[in-house]
C-alpha cells in the first residue's frame, strides 16, 4: 500500500523522500514498480475504476452496500467486504451525516388522533400508509420550509410542497398533491406529527373528504414518524448540506430536483433492497 501511494504521487515529491518518510527502501519500490501487475491488480484497478463512476452517478451518497449492490446488478460476481476494502483504500465513502433540529409545533389546544400507525412502517401494498411532516432549509433570503408526505410501502415522496412559511396551507398543499398524484381510495391511514399544521381543522377536514384516516406521533417522539425523519436527514445529508443558497427559489430547483429526478427514480435504499422507489413498485406491480 506504501508502495502504491509513492506510485500515484511520484510526480508530486521526489521518490526518495517519499521511501524515506514512508520507511521503504528506494530498490524495494522500484522493485515493486517495475514488477508486471498480477490479474488481481489489474481486475482491482479496473473495478475501482467503475465504483468511482457509480459513487459519482449517486451524487456520492452510497455506501459500499449500495455500491456493491449496483455492482452486482450489473453482472459482475465480486464480494461485498472487496468491494468495501477498495473504497476504503481509496478514500471513497458516502456524505456524511449531520444533526438538525425538528419544527413541529405541537404547543396548541387543537384536538390530535391517537398514534394508531404504531411504528408499523412495513406496509404490504401502496397507498395504505402515507406519512408527513415538515422541515426547513437555509438561504441567504431566509428559511424555506418543506412539506412531504411519503408513500411508507416504497418510500416514495407522493406529495411536497414548498414555501417561506410554515402553514397550515404548506401542508394541505403537498396532502393536494399526493392525493392528484396516487387517487387514494377511502381508508388510508395519514400520519404526522401533532404539530398545529396537520392537528389544524381545515387540514382535518380535508383528511375527511378524501377519507383519510388521521393517525399522529405521541408528544415529543421523533421514533413515531422516524420513515420521514430518516428521508430529510438523507435530503441535508445528501444535498442542502453541501450547498449554499442564494435565494428561496435557487432551494427550490435543487430540491424539486433531488425529489423527482434523483430520490424516487434513482436513488437506491437498502429497505427496498437496493432499488429506487419507482423501481421497487414498477417490479411489484409486474411481480
Amino acid at each position: 500500500m506504501r508502495y502504491r501511494v509513492i506510485h500515484e504521487h511520484d510526480r508530486r515529491y521526489p521518490t526518495r523522500l517519499m521511501c524515506r518518510a514512508l520507511a521503504v527502501s528506494p530498490a524495494g519500490y522500484y522493485a515493486w514498480r517495475d514488477r508486471p501487475e498480477s490479474q488481481r491488480a489489474a481486475a482491482n484497478r479496473t473495478l475501482l475504476a467503475t465504483i468511482r463512476v457509480l459513487h459519482q452517478d449517486s451524487r456520492q451518497t452510497y455506501g459500499s452496500p449500495s455500491i456493491w449492490d449496483a455492482l452486482r446488478k450489473q453482472g459482475h460476481h465480486i464480494g461485498e467486504h472487496r468491494v468495501a476494502r477498495l473504497m476504503r483504500h481509496a478514500g471513497i465513502r458516502a456524505k456524511t451525516v449531520k444533526k438538525w433540529r425538528a419544527t413541529t409545533q405541537s404547543q396548541h389546544p387543537l384536538p390530535v388522533a391517537a398514534n394508531t400507525l404504531d411504528r408499523a412502517f412495513t406496509v404490504s401494498a401502496p397507498n395504505r400508509v402515507w406519512a408527513g411532516d415538515i422541515t426547513y432549509v437555509w438561504t441567504l433570503e431566509g428559511w424555506l420550509y418543506l412539506a412531504v408526505l411519503l408513500d411508507l410501502y416504497s418510500r416514495r415522496v407522493v406529495g411536497w410542497a414548498m414555501g417561506q412559511r410554515v402553514t397550515v396551507e404548506l401542508a394541505e398543499q403537498a396532502l393536494t398533491m399526493a392525493v392528484a398524484n396516487r387517487a387514494p381510495t377511502a381508508g388510508l391511514l395519514h400520519h404526522s406529527d401533532r404539530g398545529s399544521q396537520y392537528a389544524a381543522t381545515s387540514y382535518q377536514r380535508r383528511l375527511t373528504g378524501y377519507g383519510l384516516i388521521p393517525s399522529m406521533s405521541r408528544k415529543g417522539n421523533c421514533w413515531d414518524n422516524a420513515c420521514v425523519e430518516s428521508s430529510f436527514g438523507t435530503l441535508k445529508r445528501e444535498l442542502v448540506y453541501h450547498r449554499r443558497y442564494a435565494t428561496r427559489d435557487e432551494a427550490k430547483q435543487d430540491i424539486f430536483e433531488y425529489i423527482e429526478v434523483f430520490y424516487n427514480r434513482q436513488r437506491r435504499h437498502s429497505t427496498l433492497g437496493y432499488d429506487s422507489p419507482a423501481e421497487f413498485e414498477t417490479r411489484a406491480a409486474v411481480a
